[in-house]
């Protein structure tokens, strides 16, 4: 199977305005998502679209068929590790695309949502895999602050990879990185990585600003992953965040060790990050409302309340 599992170090280290770094020990699911339905049958644990301790929910992922807010007015295509432009705007799919992938208009799957999002944007993965790096819910709670998606066409090549950002919000935004990012591997062992800079306009937490560059460093995955994500203000880096990991082969009874080793992941998730925001408002960092702010998160799927309706005018 192409599915497997990642163990992973995940380490956070703030620049400015003042210094705060910390790392913690994960583990991530690498699912090709032509092989859901396999991996549901073939372990006990692992379910999709039902209860169990591990449950892949297709709607927890790239909700393309909701409104997109806020959307950007101007299209942009960007260059490997340089765009400061806006995402490009999507063109809809042509007739019977759905059919050819077997899937009604209505509620394509998630691989159907993701070709579509790729064909979208002049790549054409019909035929392809797309692997995705991400914790399902466990036991019923999932949070994902990013999930990655590596998108392979028919011959096998990398040509696309987004990264999937999720605040505590549940507020989600796709960050594309198109076939003009992808640096080729000088070694054919090390895998190609996708490289570029591109508006972050969105908010993750109250101590990092909207109105920066996210830029993205992400390597396809082999038998290591490699991730990373840097926030730049201008030239300055302010802020950076990597995942890297070991790949092992996803058994039953790896999957029954590590939900031992690692208990409640997505709950610890979820309180490290609250638990380092304690620490960064004693520390007298700058805070800022996400309701600040609200004209300036762009382009992302489910907003919260405090954006969702539109300013009053005075």
């Amino acid at each position: 199977m192409n599915s497997s599992l990642y163990e992973c170090r995940v380490m956070h280290h703030r620049f400015a305005p003042k210094a705060h770094q910390f790392s913690y020990r994960i583990f991530l699911f690498a699912i090709d998502l032509d092989e859901l339905e396999a991996l549901s049958r073939r372990f006990r644990l692992f379910s999709v679209n039902r209860a169990n301790l591990y449950s892949f929910r297709d709607r927890d992922y790239l909700p393309t068929g909701e409104a997109l807010h806020n959307a950007a007015d101007k299209a942009g295509q960007g260059s490997p590790g340089h765009s400061e432009r806006s995402e490009e705007s999507p063109s809809p799919p042509p007739a019977g695309f759905h059919a050819a992938l077997g899937m009604t208009e209505d509620r394509p799957n998630l691989k159907a949502r993701v070709v579509e999002f790729l064909a979208a944007r002049g790549v054409d993965l019909q035929g392809g895999r797309v692997l995705l790096v991400t914790l399902p819910r466990i036991f019923g709670y999932g949070f994902n602050p990013v999930s990655f998606y590596f998108c392979y066409d028919r011959a096998g090549r990398p040509v696309a990879a987004l990264a999937e950002v999720t605040n505590t919000f549940r507020e989600m935004k796709p960050y594309f990185l198109g076939p003009e990012t992808r640096v080729p591997a000088e070694a054919a062992s090390a895998g190609d990585t996708f490289r570029r800079r591109m508006p972050k306009d969105f908010y993750v937490s109250p101590y990092s600003e909207v109105d920066v560059a996210f830029d993205f460093n992400l390597r396809a995955p082999g038998g290591r992953l490699l991730a990373q994500i840097d926030d730049f203000r201008g030239s300055e880096r302010t802020l950076t965040s990597t995942v890297v990991g070991e790949r092992r082969e996803l058994t039953g009874a790896r999957l029954a060790w590590w939900t031992l080793k690692y208990p409640l992941l997505t709950l610890r998730v979820i309180t490290l990050i609250h638990w380092h925001a304690l620490q960064l408002w004693l520390k007298r960092l700058p805070w800022f409302s996400k309701a600040a702010r609200a004209g300036e998160q762009r382009d992302l799927y489910r907003p919260h309340a405090s954006i969702a309706q539109p300013a009053e005018q005075p």
